[in-house]
C-alpha cells in the first residue's frame, strides 16, 4: 500500500502544471512512439508465452504475471505496420492498466521516459499514414514521436458493447433534461462514441470537444455570447489526458472561473482507480466514471444530474 501511495503522490505533482510523461519506445524500427507513463506498471523482458485458440491474430498469447493471466499484444501488428519480428528472448513487453485491466505491448525495444508539458502535445495531423490509430504526436530531440491511442488497439481486439435497454434510464429525469446540453470532452473517437450511445437515449444535446483546450475555448465563446451556461449546461464530461490541455488543468481552469465554477464535472478515464480519487479530490471535480462502463455511466451521470436539479434520488 505504500508504494501504491508514494506513486500517487509522485503523479499528483505534475497535476494542475499541465504536464505528463511519456515512455517512449521503438517497434523495430527507426520510427518512435510513446504511451503515458500513468498507465504502465512495468517494463519486462518478454516472459513464456503460453498460445491459446482461436486468439485475435495480434496476440502474440497469455503470460502469467503476480497471480493474473495477462494477454501480450504485438502493438506493431495492431497498428497495421505488419507483426514485430524479433526473437523472443530479446523482445521486450510494456505491461499496462487501462480500464482496470491487465495487458502487455510487444515492442522492439525501449528508449526511455520523458517530462513534458501537454501544450507540446498535439493532434495528429490529418492524412498521416497512422492516424487511425494515434492519440496525438510530439517531437522529441528534433524527431517526431506518435503517441498510441491505446483505447483503439483495445476495442478492436475486444470490442466494447455500449447500448443499454430502455430500463437503464430515468424517464422522469429525461423530461426534465431534454435539449439540455452535455459537454463531452476526449481525443478518443472510441470514448467520444461510446459516450453518444450511453448519453444519446438521454435526450440531451451532446456537444464534442476533441481536448481541454478546445473545450475551453468552447465554454468561453459561451460567455461572451451571453449564453446561459449554469441552466443549460448539464455536466462537463471529460477524459484526463489530452494534448494542449488535459482533463485535470481544464477542471481546474473552470473552477477559477466565478462564472463557470459550480459546472458539474466528471473526469472519465481509464486510469487505475486508486490514482483518480487522488485526481478527483486534488482538481476539484464532482466524480470519476471508469471508461468503457456503460452501466455505470449511465447511472452515475443520471444520479448527479437529478442531484444538479434537485430531484430525489430514484428508487
Amino acid at each position: 500500500m505504500s508504494g501504491v501511495l508514494s506513486s500517487v503522490d509522485a503523479r499528483t505533482k505534475l497535476v494542475g502544471q499541465n504536464r505528463l510523461e511519456l515512455l517512449l519506445f521503438h517497434l523495430g524500427g527507426s520510427q518512435h512512439f510513446a504511451i503515458n507513463v500513468f498507465k504502465v506498471q512495468e517494463v519486462m523482458q518478454m516472459p513464456r508465452l503460453t498460445r491459446i485458440p482461436d486468439r485475435h491474430p495480434v496476440v502474440r498469447g497469455v503470460t502469467h504475471l503476480r497471480g493474473q493471466t495477462v494477454p501480450v499484444v504485438d502493438l506493431r501488428h495492431a497498428i497495421q505496420m505488419g507483426p514485430l519480428k524479433l526473437n523472443e528472448e530479446d523482445a521486450t513487453i510494456i505491461v499496462t492498466e487501462y480500464n482496470m485491466t491487465v495487458q502487455a505491448f510487444l515492442v522492439g525495444g525501449v528508449d526511455r521516459i520523458v517530462n513534458m508539458n501537454w501544450n507540446e502535445i498535439l493532434p495528429p495531423p490529418g492524412g498521416s499514414g497512422r492516424q487511425h490509430y494515434l492519440t496525438a504526436i510530439t517531437r522529441i530531440d528534433d524527431r517526431i514521436v506518435e503517441i498510441i491511442d491505446v483505447e483503439k488497439v483495445l476495442a478492436e481486439i475486444a470490442p466494447y458493447h455500449s447500448n443499454l435497454s430502455d430500463d437503464a434510464y430515468d424517464n422522469e429525469l429525461r423530461e426534465a433534461i431534454k435539449g439540455k446540453d452535455i459537454l463531452i470532452v476526449d481525443d478518443s473517437h472510441v470514448a467520444i462514441e461510446q459516450m453518444r450511445s450511453v448519453l444519446g437515449p438521454m435526450g440531451l444535446n451532446i456537444i464534442e470537444a476533441h481536448n481541454g483546450l478546445e473545450a475551453y475555448q468552447q465554454l468561453m465563446h459561451w460567455k461572451e455570447e451571453g449564453r446561459d451556461i449554469k441552466n443549460n449546461l448539464m455536466m462537463i464530461i471529460t477524459d484526463a489526458e489530452m494534448p494542449e490541455m488535459d482533463g485535470y488543468m481544464l477542471t481546474t481552469e473552470i473552477r477559477r472561473d466565478p462564472e463557470l465554477k459550480d459546472t458539474m464535472i466528471i473526469l472519465h478515464t481509464s486510469l487505475s482507480g486508486n490514482f483518480n480519487k487522488a485526481m478527483v479530490q486534488k482538481v476539484g471535480c464532482d466524480g470519476f466514471l471508469s471508461k468503457f462502463a456503460p452501466k455505470e455511466m449511465a447511472k452515475e451521470v443520471q444520479r448527479l444530474m437529478r442531484k444538479k436539479l434537485g430531484m430525489p434520488e430514484s428508487s
